[in-house]
């Protein structure tokens, strides 16, 4: 299974629920469509026959897969499959891509001026990473997290969902997100193995995201390498 192993990496069986729930999405796995058999798709995805076991089980409690005994695994495709990566949209440009991220920095700053409104205080702790699809570099990342819902954060804390580090260290649910898509310019910080040089033309996503409350709580800026990935919203 080709992925970026960082710290704070979902759990094999998990990365590999997660690729397949992208595929679904995309339309690359379908409705009633019959996976390979699990030793071979195992070889394919280069895991074990347990671990790739565990993620069909994980699948089917979600209701992503019928085991019929006998004739194999049918994916059931659904509108709400509960992915760590719900609000993610970039894909790879054949669509799906399993994402992991490599946490660059993070800081407790003031906010600077020209972010959008968010949240009461004044500081806001700022992460920038890279964002791989299927372990090709297809995006960096600046997410600007209002400061009142942690005094403090360590790289070490990060996980590879910022969303799922939310609700289980934070008890912060990202329920709603607006994004703008636009032209940006690779920023300065950017480092490899990103293809695109600093001040390059690219594809930028702006997002503000709401907590459960309905507060804003977040600002994050993705630039995106378009010969990597695109952006996709899907309406069911």
């Amino acid at each position: 299974m080709q992925s970026n192993q960082t710290r704070g990496s979902l759990p094999a069986y998990l990365q590999i629920v997660e690729l397949l729930v992208r595929d679904i999405a995309a339309n690359r796995l379908v409705d009633g469509e019959r996976l390979p058999p699990e030793r071979e798709m195992a070889t394919q995805l280069g895991v074990a026959v347990g671990t790739l076991r565990k993620s069909l089980a994980e699948l089917e409690s979600r209701g992503l897969l019928e085991r019929v005994q006998g004739s194999g695994n049918y994916v059931r495709a659904i509108s709400d499959p509960k992915s760590v990566y719900a609000m993610f949209r970039l894909e790879l440009i054949g669509g799906g891509g399993l994402p992991t991220a490599e946490a660059l920095s993070v800081e407790r700053l003031k906010k600077p001026d020209g972010l959008p409104a968010f949240g009461a205080s004044p500081d806001a702790h700022r992460i920038r990473r890279i964002r791989y699809l299927s372990g090709k570099p297809a995006a960096l990342e600046e997410i600007w997290l209002d400061s009142r819902y942690a005094e403090a954060i360590t790289l070490d804390d990060l996980s590879e969902s910022l969303y799922l580090f939310y609700r289980q260290k934070l008890g912060l649910w990202i329920t709603r997100a607006e994004d703008q898509v636009g032209l940006g310019a690779v920023p300065d910080w950017t480092r490899a193995p990103f293809a695109m040089v600093a001040g390059a033309p690219v594809p930028l996503v702006t997002r503000v995201s709401e907590a459960q409350d309905g507060a804003r709580a977040e600002v994050s800026f993705s630039w995106f390498d378009p010969d990597i990935a695109r952006y996709v919203a899907r309406l069911k």
